[in-house]
């Protein structure tokens, strides 16, 4: 039996100049509350090897919107830049734990511009979905339905070099994987155990490239893949990985993440593929 594999659930939208103009201030909040906590936390362990709590990040983000040089961090919905703490908080977790490098702080030219809103920050009626602080609903392009039954609970909103806007529904992905999932990626010891865990990796994969992804159906040893390709600053894709899925059930249990070059060679990818280059969206 020929089984298929859904990676993802992105669609397109388009604003009016009033929510445009919202989710770029978010965007540019989201940016600079994250900066200024790597700031913050980045003094406490190196001039102190104190560490910072997330906790203690959300009290600092509560005195900042306190003071008249911050006070418009009050203006934006509280979700995506509390949010933004706590993958802030999950970044240091993988440095201290050894499975990545430090944080790095987000480049307002070089960073995908983002944000993410969980349930208590957006409303969901009749298939439409409205963000906090918005006053009319989202012109989504619904390329594709979502799951019958399915609510989305995570919402993350990007915006391409382009200037296009997206967003992409991880708990729709999630419920796609059986609940003790595996997500390795050889010879990186980085792995991630149950389909909580492993639907947060997905989150911050999305908040750090976007939300605007193609894919290559591939079989790997008999098993089903995928090469997945990230939309590059010049409206491209570039190669970014080669997935290869156990499934079970018409359920994901496992999925082996490779991102060597001498696999992409194997498989004969190409490295770079230009916008017009995929004949329909995945």
């Amino acid at each position: 039996m020929t089984r298929q594999v859904k990676r993802a659930f992105k669609y397109r939208f388009y604003l009016t100049n009033e929510q445009a103009a919202e989710l770029s201030r978010t965007f540019g909040c989201v940016r600079l509350v994250y900066n200024k906590a790597l700031e913050e936390r980045t003094r406490a362990w190196y001039g102190e090897q104190r560490r910072v709590s997330y906790v203690q990040s959300s009290a600092a983000l509560t005195a900042w919107k306190k003071t008249g040089e911050l006070a418009f961090l009050a203006e934006v919905s509280s979700v995506p830049l509390l949010q933004a703490l706590r993958h802030l908080q999950t970044a240091f977790g993988n440095f201290f734990a050894q499975r990545a490098k430090y944080p790095r702080y987000k480049s307002r030219k070089k960073s995908r511009a983002s944000a993410e809103y969980t349930r208590s920050a957006f409303t969901w009626r009749e298939g439409r979905l409205t963000l906090a602080k918005m006053a009319e609903p989202l012109d989504i392009r619904w390329s594709r339905p979502l799951p019958e039954g399915t609510e989305p609970t995570t919402v993350t909103v990007s915006r391409d070099a382009a200037g296009r806007w997206f967003t992409a529904d991880v708990p729709a992905l999630v419920r796609l994987l059986v609940d003790d999932a595996v997500l390795e990626m050889p010879p990186v010891p980085l792995w991630y155990r149950g389909s909580q865990d492993y639907g947060r990796f997905l989150q911050r994969v999305f908040r750090m490239r976007g939300a605007s992804w193609r894919m290559r159906e591939l079989t790997a040893n008999g098993q089903p893949a995928l090469a997945a390709y990230a939309q590059d600053s010049g409206g491209g894709y570039r190669l970014h990985t080669l997935q290869v899925f156990t499934v079970t059930d018409d359920r994901v249990a496992h999925n082996v993440v490779f991102a060597d070059p001498r696999v992409f060679d194997v498989f004969e990818l190409p490295r770079e593929i230009p916008a017009g280059g995929f004949r329909r969206e995945r």
